[in-house]
């Protein structure tokens, strides 16, 4: 009971800023989201006012235990099933650049000197689902910190912001159809708010295809962090079942996508599942913020940028090869 006692102070001040967020982001003049909002306020109040070290355990398990549950219950937002609706060319195409994006993160992240594993979350977040696939990733990097997460749920979100903003423009100056125009979005936007807003701007018909590739892309979040695991951690002493050791929070995401996947829940109540894991992934976002260096983000945030602007044009040059094969 004591320890929860220890955690209900930073707990107090991270559902505060939570809260806080939530009702902020719609009035941002671009779409930022409750997330970034939420670590954004933590960033500014962290570097602003020193906290009581009674916060610390609260602000802690609000950037680790629950970045991990939230994870769980946004699994509820996919379905394996919507896969189908896809077709088995399309998909493999989608894993191919999957695997070829996070070979190129690997190798790349070392190449522009990313700070610590900023490289690999920029990377991991870019190819799949942006600010979720960083969530999905980070707990199981080695010596992994907070700052590593801003950066690159920064980075990410900047670029996903800009390709939402410039895609549709450039694929009606190209002339592509239907489902080109969808491979492009879907495949190449990082969120799935970012693929939702570039797409539906175009047309419904363009917006449901997209989201359809999206969560294609999503769907691979699970095989694409045990590769990219046993790809950054290759060399070391480890045997094959350790690398195969699922964290607890990816295997409940997979046990509820499968489920989701088989039954058919009200929409209502899969709304409300997935609207409670936004919400706790806002909380964890504070508590990753209040412990976020200023002077430490700003300093390691330009190679991140740099680095996020490549594996987005890899990324783009990848899904024009597909496009016209």
């Amino acid at each position: 009971m004591s320890s929860w006692k220890q955690i209900i102070p930073g707990g107090i001040i991270t559902i505060s800023i939570g809260l806080l967020a939530l009702l902020l982001y719609p009035i941002f003049p671009i779409k930022l989201g409750s997330v970034i909002v939420s670590l954004l306020i933590g960033i500014i109040l962290g570097n602003s006012f020193k906290l009581p070290e009674n916060t610390n355990q609260g602000v802690n398990f609000a950037s680790s235990t629950l970045l991990e549950l939230s994870i769980v219950f946004l699994a509820f937002g996919f379905s394996y099933s919507e896969i189908s609706k896809l077709g088995i060319s399309s998909f493999f195409g989608i894993a191919l650049m999957v695997l070829i994006l996070l070979i190129a993160t690997y190798f790349l992240a070392k190449y522009f000197k990313c700070p610590s594993n900023t490289g690999f979350l920029i990377g991991f977040g870019t190819t799949i689902c942006g600010s979720a696939a960083i969530a999905a990733l980070m707990p199981s990097l080695k010596d992994s910190k907070k700052e590593d997460v801003a950066i690159s749920l920064a980075v990410v979100n900047l670029m996903g912001t800009i390709g939402m903003l410039i895609m549709p423009a450039v694929i009606q100056q190209l002339h592509l159809g239907a489902s080109e125009s969808a491979l492009l979005i879907g495949g190449g936007l990082h969120s799935v708010g970012n693929v939702a807003g570039a797409a539906f701007s175009i047309s419904p018909e363009i917006g449901e295809a997209a989201l359809t590739v999206k969560l294609a892309r999503v769907a691979l979040l699970t095989p694409g962090l045990i590769f990219f695991t046993i790809l950054i951690n290759r060399g070391e002493n480890t045997s094959w079942k350790q690398y195969l050791k699922l964290p607890w929070y990816l295997i409940a995401f997979i046990a509820v996508t499968i489920i989701t996947s088989i039954f058919t829940f009200e929409t209502a109540y899969v709304n409300d599942l997935k609207n409670t894991g936004h919400f706790i992934l806002t909380v964890a976002m504070a508590g990753i913020g209040l412990k976020v260096d200023f002077r430490k983000l700003l300093s390691a945030g330009k190679r991140g940028i740099r680095f996020g602007v490549v594996i987005f044009i890899i990324q783009l040059l990848i899904l024009g090869i597909l496009i016209n094969l």
